[in-house]
């Protein structure tokens, strides 16, 4: 019989966590592709300096995501560094696309990212 530690615990745990944030993160961008709202042009390095929660004045959500979000989480997870320990990303989705049907798919994809991050709370 093997024995594991709790450190191993915490460790496999973790472990799957990003794994299972890199899955989310990819499928992401996927929808955000399939939905025509992957920007192909980069914003601004002044529109990217922005320190406005989620960039809204300078960048419209989709590009937050593509350009802010996304590439953060990416750098989070090659370098093993602690994930947030609190996110609500879903809301300003909801509040941005709240007309807009077709991204309902990405608004409960970025609520599974909340429930994740949050879980370790």
């Amino acid at each position: 019989m093997i024995s594991y530690s709790t450190p191993v615990l915490d460790f496999d745990n973790k472990f799957m966590r990003y794994v299972l944030f890199n899955k989310l993160l990819l499928k992401l961008e996927e929808l955000m592709k399939n939905q025509h709202i992957w920007s192909s042009e980069p914003p601004s390095e002044q529109a990217l300096a922005s320190t406005a929660p989620f960039a809204c004045d300078t960048l419209p959500f989709e590009q937050w995501l593509q350009f802010i979000f996304i590439p953060k989480m990416y750098q989070l997870l090659a370098a093993r560094q602690p994930m947030p320990t609190a996110m609500a990303i879903a809301p300003m989705a909801e509040h941005v696309w709240q007309h807009n049907g077709p991204h309902q798919s990405i608004i409960n994809l970025l609520k599974e990212f909340d429930e994740l991050i949050n879980e370790s709370i």
